[in-house]
């Protein structure tokens, strides 16, 4: 494909910008939609208007939304509003969904604490997070961050910033089940002997 700034070398780019997405397969994406079923490429572009215009934030948690203020999550009356499960992106929020045990509320951080990266405190929900712990209700926040330095970082933070008001816990590590021991790292190993319970 010839160099330059068509529309088409644009839509290359962009699409290359998507994660799990590199050169080739933009090309064969941009290819794709540009060959015969344009109807296909004509669909995706509403689909992104509408993520555009009707997407946004829910006011309470920062969970995304495409109704009103709140998600549908926070507006449901039948959730439980004492536990407050408190994660990095609305992607997890959608994954802890998918598994169907967790009837509490979400709050998304917008992220984790990475200051090599210029991410610090300011940029994350954390203000809104203590307000909403300080309103009362909640009895148990859950940090279900991302084991990674970043995540547990984060976690530490959030749980001296909230140390008395209300009980935080973090998420269990460990062995999933049907693993092997041989085939499993040190650090799965040491976190699970940390996270054991009783039989």
């Amino acid at each position: 494909m010839p160099d330059g700034q068509g529309p088409i070398q644009s839509l290359l780019q962009e699409f290359a910008k998507l994660p799990g997405i590199g050169p080739k397969s933009a090309e064969r994406i941009v290819h794709f939609l540009l060959s015969g079923e344009r109807r296909v490429a004509v669909g995706l572009r509403q689909a992104l208007q509408s993520v555009l215009d009707q997407v946004r934030p829910c006011r309470e948690c920062f969970n995304l939304t495409d109704g009103g203020e709140l998600c549908a999550i926070c507006s449901d009356p039948r959730r439980d509003g004492s536990a407050l499960c408190v994660v990095e992106t609305p992607r997890d929020v959608t994954l802890f969904e998918r598994t169907g045990s967790f009837r509490g509320l979400y709050h998304v951080l917008g992220g984790r604490l990475a200051p090599l990266d210029g991410v610090g405190p300011e940029r994350l929900t954390l203000t809104a997070l203590v307000d909403r712990v300080r309103r009362g209700g909640v009895r148990e926040v859950i940090l279900a961050t991302s084991p990674t330095l970043e995540g547990d970082g984060t976690a530490l933070f959030v749980s001296g910033l909230l140390a008395g008001t209300v009980s935080v816990t973090k998420l269990a590590r460990g062995l999933p089940t049907g693993a092997s021991l041989e085939l499993t790292n040190s650090q799965i190993l040491a976190d699970a002997l940390e996270a054991r319970r009783a039989v």
